[in-house]
């Protein structure tokens, strides 16, 4: 990224960069940080036991038991054991990605930070069935921390090796639960995107609204908004908010929270960012960009860039993406202001990544 940066003619004349990089902000947990968890079956090794958890480095069948897991809350470990145990009391075939025969896939569970609550769901192949109703019974009789508010089962016949749902039936309680960030609520399902460590989200979100400053009377886009969460935080402090998604059901999603939010300046379009743009008829005064990993197709980028906003805000949880999106940006009559990075994943190498850059002739905005 300095390389890129340099190249944009951003050095001082001792040789160090105009811009400030601010550092790393820690996490508020270190451990028992992760809200969601996507567990599979297979076997321990080659015709061994039944196993739960993840794929051994390097080998892509066989599975390592996750019990002791210890960036998740033990909730999830004893929901995971139990349903293990239940599977191995009933001889339960797992589904074989090589041949696709089988009947168990995969583990679902999701908690929410602020309240304890659980979504529990159990991802098979339409292969075969085996009796549900007494694993609902212990899942729902777990001395847990928290609580479980719904066990649901997702029948999914996809060959590739994905967590989705063809048909999902909800077996007890309800397939949704609450999580609060910032003091505000959303509501979350199965396949919501909501970042896995709500805390370090907090974090994330107040690092970025801080950037964004004093927007007031301003259009902001926000784009790749997912569930509108970044939109809604900025709302207070803005004139007009727009979100864009291209997953219908996140817009849906955006479109309830902010209504639970009490929040009206937010408007949410499915969509292409690519298409939409086109679309809008209002002008951006700011933009806020969060891709997915794979960053923003060049088309879509300089669509973005011919705004010609005086800022905009970049988020990215993947390096190599932000640095080739922010050539071009830089080329195209930007520079770096501030660079600040929020340690979301302890204990990995992963960080996100949160860059301000402005227009290095900057136009009024009223």
């Amino acid at each position: 990224m300095d390389q890129v940066i340099a190249g944009a003619g951003q050095m001082n004349s001792d040789g160090k960069p105009s811009y400030c990089f601010e550092g790393i902000k820690a996490s508020p947990k270190e451990f028992q940080y992760r809200n969601k968890m996507e567990y599979s079956f297979g076997d321990e090794y080659k015709e061994g036991p039944l196993a739960l958890g993840f794929h051994k480095k390097n080998r892509i069948y066989d599975v390592l038991t996750a019990r002791d897991c210890i960036i998740v809350h033990e909730d999830l470990n004893k929901i995971l054991s139990c349903v293990l145990e239940y599977f191995r009391s009933q001889s339960g075939i797992y589904y074989h990605k090589k041949t696709h025969e089988g009947y168990l896939r995969h583990l679902l569970v999701r908690r929410a930070e602020a309240t304890g609550t659980i979504l529990t769901a159990l991802v098979t192949s339409s292969q075969g069935k085996l009796p549900l109703d007494l694993l609902i019974e212990q899942i729902c009789s777990l001395s847990l921390e928290g609580r479980v508010v719904g066990v649901l089962h997702m029948i999914n016949d996809s060959v590739a090796d994905v967590v989705q749902s063809d048909k999902t039936k909800v077996l007890w309680g309800q397939d949704y639960f609450y999580e609060k960030i910032l003091g505000m609520q959303f509501k979350v399902t199965p396949f919501s995107f909501l970042q896995t460590n709500s805390q370090g989200a907090e974090v994330l979100y107040q690092t970025v609204r801080e950037m964004v400053g004093d927007v007031e009377k301003a259009t902001v886009f926000d784009l790749y908004t997912g569930t509108g969460v970044i939109a809604q935080i900025l709302a207070p402090v803005a004139g007009h908010v727009i979100g864009v998604e291209i997953v219908e059901e996140a817009v849906e999603a955006a479109k309830e929270n902010a209504k639970l939010n009490g929040i009206y300046n937010c408007s949410f379009l499915s969509g292409d960012v690519l298409k939409i743009l086109d679309e809008i008829q209002e002008r951006p005064d700011f933009i806020v960009l969060d891709p997915p990993r794979e960053g923003i197709h060049s088309k879509a980028l300089l669509k973005i860039i011919e705004f010609g906003v005086d800022r905009m805000v970049y988020i990215s949880c993947n390096p190599i993406s932000l640095v080739r999106d922010l050539e071009i940006i830089l080329q195209n009559g930007y520079k770096v202001d501030r660079i600040n990075c929020v340690d979301m994943f302890p204990s990995t190498v992963h960080v996100e990544t949160v860059v301000l850059m402005s227009k290095k002739f900057k136009k009024s905005w009223f």
